[in-house]
């Protein structure tokens, strides 16, 4: 489980606004002019991530939202409930190198059909790479309906130093909330 909530927290440090993963989606017929507060709910069954990259996290998504004119409350009659949970998956990479020692078959010197005879060695790595993923739901109370959800997805930088972790949940964050709230088609 420790494991788990330092990956977890590694995840959401990762995710920045560069080769960034975004998703997002909502409901069609939701009015998002009308919500103007928002409160900050535990989603069932999330796994948990440390305090600080909860702070970090959460400050992160404010900021956006105050900018969009939404007000954190902690009212119980706030107009959007906000929650949000992280993921991990792994991906395997497999890099091979090739080392030449001649001109291979086929290639003399010259450029002739002849000749050559050249000899390589192929070696191959694998390594697993650690994506994470940050998933953020908007909930309306009163229609009890979902209405908005995005996710942004990044790999892993588990050396990356504090100012550069918060810098990339910022931009991330930023990046995710750029079209919220979604324009009404006409």
């Amino acid at each position: 489980m420790k494991v788990i909530q330092i990956v977890a927290s590694l995840s959401i440090l990762a995710i920045s606004g560069l080769a960034q993963d975004i998703r997002s989606n909502f409901d069609h017929n939701a009015d998002f002019s009308k919500y103007k507060t928002y409160k900050w709910v535990a989603i069932k069954d999330a796994g948990p991530v440390d305090q600080l990259t909860d702070q970090q996290l959460k400050g992160a998504i404010d900021a956006q939202l105050a900018q969009k004119g939404l007000m954190k409350t902690e009212a119980e009659n706030a107009d959007l409930l906000i929650g949000y949970q992280v993921a991990i998956t792994q991906e395997k990479e497999f890099s091979s190198y090739s080392t030449d020692f001649g001109y291979g078959p086929g290639w003399g010197r010259g450029w002739g059909y002849y000749g050559g005879g050249g000899s390589s060695i192929t070696s191959g790595q694998t390594s697993t790479i650690h994506i994470g993923t940050v998933g953020l739901d908007m909930y309306d109370p009163a229609r009890k309906q979902l209405v908005w959800r995005g996710a942004a997805s990044k790999t892993l930088d588990p050396k990356a130093k504090p100012e550069k972790r918060q810098k990339n949940i910022d931009k991330g964050v930023a990046k995710l909330l750029k079209k919220f709230p979604p324009e009404k088609k006409s």
